[in-house]
């Protein structure tokens, strides 16, 4: 083969499941882009005509139906051009999540993924059927009939194939094949969630297959919060024999995110080329990305005028309005100040004229005050600490701030009960019950704002409370989004230190010098959550030892045995205490609000981690563990 070049895009769209317009029109947008560029092969994530996140709509057939009366639309775009666009396929009561070829207005085939995920957050083979490797089908649609399967296509001469997503992360990979077969070029259409430091991991498997393959290596994935839970980083990556090309900014605010490369194809063999790796993955830098993205798509494709939040002055809650403060800096920096505007829909052309004069600094505050109003429901176990830091921290960023008291409410409450049950409520004897009452009295108010706003109400519970069920329900557990509770409590607090320094947060600078305390007993307890639970360091270690390596209790405490963390008696107190708490409050987290997965596991049931509601709670492992 003589020398060929081909110019190549990849594009990461952010879609969203069943939204017709706006994801026709992400992908004609691409499509039109890329003929500007005089592109010969575009790349589309993994089912981005109906969005990822359809779930079981897609074993509905008039889905599918659907979708290929828009993929015929889509046909019709790509004059001169050649795209490759996710859809999935029925036959025979199967379905096939597919990458569809077009050149020139002609549909050539498609490939079918031949992995399903299925582990973590993934649920593909309730839904699809994998195709095994080397065949080749037909199927017929609407009187046409098209080729489907384990094809290799080909380009002005450079032979070309497909892995589809997970494809590409199994052992005996479909690039195993098709380097026999004389294929040049591996295009990887995906939707792969985001999680802390997983872009390291997914770079390296693109430009080391490219290496290892002596082949170019187009990936695009798809972008922005689609479904409501789970985000997209959005990452293109064109790399060829083990050097990259080209690379994206990750998390970016736009619609559709291209890169463009020319590449050089030919027969010659390559000298070993050193791959250059990313440098260490800064989690902080990553982890604000990513919320401040999820909360933006979130907020307007649920078409809601911005965030309410009880602002207690913790470290929880002033996460939360920190995120929304950077979501506004964020997508001002990514899109502009009136594409950021005129992208929330919120805003009439007399505002975005407005926030047009403002200075950065000027506009961002103004456009918080609009889109955050924070709440500091005080009672008297209160301190003046964290309502300094609450009301000083929503000053500092600009947000709406109330402050008010629920005394008189618990009072009320309180008051009912003790008539009802014929005897005064103690501390003594009515802990929890006197606890649980302040945090639910402050739920009904921060819902009346959010309602009078059309606001979403920001949920302020971590991932260590999660576990141990240390939340109140219908109280700190209420909200329309739990944007952090896949977050763990030891990350959250250095990740505000570091909100602080870095990003130059000096509100936080109150909460920053505080411990964590729910301040739900009298003051004179000295209430704080590690006197509650457990040193949090060592909660989240107990909890990934159980449920991400998935060991016995018995296993657990020998773990954190070699590692020295405590002495016998104490280590076996709290691995009896989380196993206890855990099993006793699985219902607290099938009614936690919907949550971002943002860590490589999260507790929510919903998407990672199943367990009963009803269970033998570890009896017996817990008492064996006694008798060690």
């Amino acid at each position: 083969m003589k020398e060929i070049r081909l110019t190549l895009a990849g594009a990461a769209l952010n879609q969203t499941p069943l939204d017709w317009d706006n994801n026709l029109q992400n992908i004609k947008d691409a499509i039109t882009e890329a003929i500007t560029h005089d592109v010969d092969i575009l790349l589309l994530p993994e089912l981005s005509i109906t969005g990822y996140g359809c779930e079981d709509l897609f074993l509905s057939p008039w889905l599918g139906e659907e979708a290929f009366q828009k993929l015929l639309q889509i046909k019709d775009w790509c004059a001169g051009i050649t795209v490759c666009v996710g859809i999935h396929i029925w036959i025979d009561k199967q379905v096939y999540n597919t990458a569809c070829v077009i050149r020139n207005q002609e549909i050539v085939g498609f490939t079918a993924k031949q992995f399903l995920a299925k582990d973590g957050i993934h649920y593909e083979p309730r839904w699809f059927t994998e195709w095994p490797a080397n065949q080749v089908g037909e199927f017929e649609i609407l009187g046409q009939k098209y080729k489907i399967g384990d094809l290799i296509y080909e380009e002005q001469g450079v032979k070309f194939a497909f892995e589809i997503c997970e494809d590409a992360w199994r052992p005996n990979r479909p690039a195993e094949r098709h380097m026999a077969k004389g294929v040049q070029l591996i295009l990887n259409p995906s939707a792969s969630h985001f999680a802390l430091s997983k872009t390291d991991v997914r770079y390296r498997l693109v430009v080391e297959a490219s290496k290892k393959y002596q082949c170019t290596y187009l990936y695009a994935n798809l972008l922005g919060n689609e479904a409501g839970k789970v985000i997209y980083d959005g990452e293109v990556l064109i790399a060829q024999n083990g050097r990259v090309i080209k690379r994206n900014d990750l998390l970016c605010f736009k619609n559709v995110d291209m890169e463009v490369a020319e590449v050089t194809f030919t027969d010659t063999p390559v000298s070993e080329e050193v791959i250059h790796y990313l440098p260490p993955i800064d989690e902080n830098k990553e982890l604000m990305a990513a919320l401040s993205l999820g909360l933006f798509d979130y907020m307007r494709k649920s078409y809601s005028r911005g965030f309410v939040l009880s602002l207690s002055g913790g470290a929880d809650s002033s996460l939360c309005a920190v995120a929304v403060a950077e979501m506004v800096r964020r997508g001002i920096e990514s899109l502009g100040v009136l594409g950021f505007v005129g992208k929330t829909k919120m805003f009439t052309l007399k505002d975005a004229a407005y926030f047009d004069t403002l200075s950065k600094e000027q506009v961002t505050r103004e456009l918080v005050s609009r889109l955050l109003t924070c709440a500091y429901q005080g009672t008297i176990n209160s301190s003046d600490d964290t309502y300094t830091s609450a009301k000083e921290l929503a000053n500092s960023i600009g947000a709406v701030f109330y402050s008010w008291t629920i005394d008189e409410q618990v009072k009320g409450y309180t008051s009912i009960i003790e008539g009802a049950i014929d005897r005064p409520l103690t501390w003594a004897e009515d802990d929890i019950t006197l606890q649980n009452i302040q945090a639910r009295v402050r739920a009904p108010a921060i819902w009346m704002l959010a309602n009078i706003k059309s606001a979403l109400l920001l949920a302020t519970s971590n991932r260590s409370e999660a576990a141990v069920g240390y939340a109140t329900m219908d109280g700190d557990t209420a909200g329309s989004i739990s944007p952090i509770a896949g977050i763990d409590k030891a990350f959250v607090r250095q990740f505000l230190v570091w909100c602080e320094r870095e990003l130059g947060y000096e509100g936080l600078q109150y909460v920053n010098r505080l411990q964590p305390t729910a301040e739900l007993r009298p003051a004179k307890e000295a209430q704080t959550d590690e006197k509650d639970l457990m040193p949090y360091e060592v909660l989240n270690q107990i909890e990934r030892l159980a449920f991400y390596d998935r060991y016995s209790p018995n296993e657990v405490y020998n773990k954190l045995l070699e590692a020295g963390i405590a002495d016998t008696d104490t280590i076996k107190l709290w691995v009896q205490k989380f196993y206890t708490l855990w099993s006793r409050n699985q219902w607290k987290r099938e009614r936690f609000a919907p949550s971002f997965h943002l860590d490589d596991y999260s507790l929510d049931p919903r998407s990672w981690l199943r367990f009963p509601i009803l269970s033998g709670s570890f009896r017996d492992e817990l008492k064996q563990l006694e008798q060690e």
